[in-house]
C-alpha cells in the first residue's frame, strides 16, 4: 500500500482521517508534497484506550520469542519495502540518497531485529538472602512492561530516531503511540502500514500526526500515558517534563548539544579535517551529535583552517539524487530562517566568516527551497551567544588554544553536554582527557561511528537517561522484586 496525498494516523489497527489537515513541504522546492491528518484529542483517547486493551490482550500473553519473531518480521518488510522508504525520507528531508541509503533505512529496520534479540536476554537479579537470625530466602527480579509509551520524535533522522525508541519499547512488551514530527512524517505512516501488514495486534502500535503544541501536548499529558521518551529541542525536553511531572511518569529526553571538536597538534591533520568537515556538514548540520565549536591547537591552526576551508569548498550542494551530494537543504523554510538569523548574528558579535554565510543561488526551483551555505567563522569569545546556543546547522567557529587544561574548561562551559571528538595520536592523551569532558559520548579520531549496544544519551540540558543495548531494555521495563521466604 503506497503513501497517498493525504497520510492518515492508524490507532487501534485502523488508518484513520481526521477533519484538520497541516501541510507537509518538499525543502528541495517549497512544494506540498502530501498532507497529514492532524489527530483529535478523541482519536488520542482513543489510541491510549487501544493500548491499554492491547497489553492485556494477545499481547502479553505472547511469550519474548514470539513477540521477538514478530519485530524480526517488521525488519525484513521494511528490507523489502525499502525503495519507498527511501522515497518518502527524501522527499521528507531532501537529504541526499546516499545518506538515506547507507543510514537512516538500515539502520531503521536494524533497531528492531537488534533490539529483538536483546529482549531474549534480557533477564533480571537472582539472590539468596541469609539474615543475622538465621532466615533464608531467594530474591529474584521479573521485567514487567511499563505499559503505554508516548514516543514522541524529531524531523532530523525521522524513521532512525523513531525506530530506536519504538523497537525497544515494543520488544519488552509495551504498547507504542508514535507522534512523529509533523514535518517529517511519511516514512512513520510507512511504518505503521509495516506493521499492519506483518499482524501486529491491534492496539500495540498506534500512529497520531499533527504539530506538537496541538497534539503532543496533549499526548505527553494523558493521564493513562504511563512513559514518554522524546528526542528533540532542550527547550521542548523542559516543556514535557513539565507535562508529565503530575504524573510522576518515567521520562527518557535525548536533547540538543553544543558540541565541541578538539584538534591537538599531534593529530593526523588530514583525518581531522575529514573529520570535522563530516562532523560539522552531514545532514546540512542538522545532527545532535554534530560539531559546532572547534578547538585547534594554536601550532596547527592556521593549516587546519585553510584545508577545512578546502574541504567545505568541495562540498556539493544539490538534488537529494545527484551524483555527489553531499549536503540537502534544511528541513524547512522556517528551520532556515533561524539558521539565517545566527549567521546574521555572527556577524553582529564580529565573527570573521572564513566560508559561507548566506544562501546558494541554483537559479531554478531549488531557490524556493531551504537550502543555506555550509559555514566556518572565526573570531567569537566563549561566552558569545552563537558558541553559547544551539544552532542545528551547517556552522562551526574555530578557536585556538594553547594546553590541555585549558580547552577541557572551555569545552566544558556550556550548558549543554552531549557528545564531543578528540584529534590526537597520543594515546596517554586521549584515554587522559575524554573522560574530563562534561558529556555522554566521547570520539577519538571518529565521529558518528555508533554501536546499538553502547549507552547513547548526555547530561546537563542535553537530555536525562541512557538508550541503547541493556539500557534501552532497562528504561523500557520495571522490575518487580519478588522475595521467597525459604523454610
Amino acid at each position: 500500500m503506497a503513501l497517498k496525498n493525504k497520510l492518515p494516523c492508524y490507532v487501534d489497527g485502523v488508518f484513520i482521517d481526521s477533519q484538520h489537515y497541516v501541510n507537509n513541504i518538499n525543502p528541495v522546492n517549497g512544494q506540498v508534497i502530501s498532507q497529514l491528518c492532524e489527530a483529535t484529542p478523541e482519536l488520542i483517547d482513543q489510541a491510549v484506550k487501544g493500548a491499554k486493551a492491547a497489553l492485556k490482550g494477545p499481547w502479553s500473553k505472547m511469550s519474548v520469542t514470539q513477540r521477538c519473531d514478530l519485530l524480526h518480521k517488521v525488519a525484513d518488510r521494511m528490507i523489502e519495502r525499502q525503495d519507498e522508504f527511501i522515497e518518502a525520507e527524501i522527499a521528507d528531508t531532501g537529504k541526499s540518497l546516499f545518506q538515506i541509503e547507507n543510514i537512516d533505512i538500515p539502520r531503521g529496520a536494524a533497531n528492531f531485529k537488534t533490539f529483538a534479540d536483546m529482549a531474549k536476554f534480557h533477564s533480571g537479579e537472582t539472590f539468596i538472602t541469609e539474615t543475622a537470625n538465621g532466615e533464608k530466602a531467594l530474591n529474584y527480579t521479573v521485567n514487567k512492561p511499563l505499559g503505554v509509551v508516548a514516543v514522541i520524535s524529531p524531523w532530523n533522522l525521522p524513521l532512525l530516531l523513531a525506530t530506536w525508541k519504538v523497537a525497544p519499547a515494543l520488544a519488552c512488551g509495551n504498547c507504542v503511540i508514535l507522534k512523529p514530527s509533523e514535518e517529517t512524517s511519511s516514512t512513520a505512516t510507512l511504518l505503521a502500514q509495516v506493521m499492519d501488514e506483518v499482524g501486529v495486534p491491534k492496539g500495540v502500535f498506534n500512529l497520531i500526526l499533527g504539530r506538537g503544541s496541538i497534539v503532543g501536548d496533549y499526548l505527553t499529558g494523558h493521564s493513562n500515558v504511563d512513559a514518554v521518551t522524546f528526542t528533540g529541542a532542550s527547550t521542548t525536553g523542559q516543556h514535557i517534563m513539565k507535562s508529565v511531572s503530575q504524573g510522576v511518569k518515567p521520562i527518557s529526553f535525548e536533547l540538543g548539544g553544543k558540541n565541541s571538536a578538539i584538534v591537538f597538534n599531534d593529530a593526523d591533520l588530514e583525518k581531522a579535517i575529514t573529520g570535522v568537515t563530516r562532523s560539522t556538514f552531514t545532514n546540512c548540520g542538522q545532527v545532535c551529535l554534530c560539531t559546532e565549536k572547534v578547538f585547534v591547537h594554536r601550532d596547527i591552526a592556521q593549516a587546519f583552517i585553510h584545508g577545512l576551508k578546502l574541504a567545505a569548498s568541495k562540498i556539493k550542494i544539490g538534488y537529494p539524487k545527484e551524483e555527489g551530494v553531499f549536503l540537502g537543504p534544511l528541513v524547512s523554510k522556517a528551520h532556515q530562517e533561524k539558521v539565517l538569523s545566527y549567521y546574521q548574528l555572527a556577524k553582529d558579535e564580529g565573527a570573521e566568516f572564513i566560508y559561507g554565510g548566506g544562501v546558494p543561488n541554483f537559479g531554478d526551483e531549488r531557490d524556493n527551497g531551504s537550502y543555506i551555505e555550509p559555514t566556518i567563522i572565526t573570531g567569537l569569545d566563549d561566552d558569545s551567544r552563537v558558541n553559547q546556543e544551539e544552532i542545528f546547522g551547517p556552522i562551526c567557529h574555530i578557536s585556538v588554544f594553547d594546553d590541555e587544561d585549558e580547552v577541557i574548561n572551555r569545552a566544558n562551559t556550556t550548558d549543554y553536554g552531549l557528545a564531543a571528538a578528540i584529534w590526537t595520536e597520543n594515546l596517554s592523551r586521549a584515554h587522559r582527557v575524554a573522560p574530563q569532558l562534561d558529556v555522554g559520548i566521547v570520539w577519538i579520531n571518529t565521529w558518528f561511528l555508533r554501536d546499538l549496544r553502547t549507552a547513547f544519551g548526555g547530561v546537563k540540558l542535553s537530555g536525562i537517561g541512557r538508550e541503547g543495548g541493556q539500557h534501552s531494555m532497562s528504561f523500557y521495563s520495571e522490575p518487580v522484586n519478588i522475595c521467597i521466604k525459604i523454610d
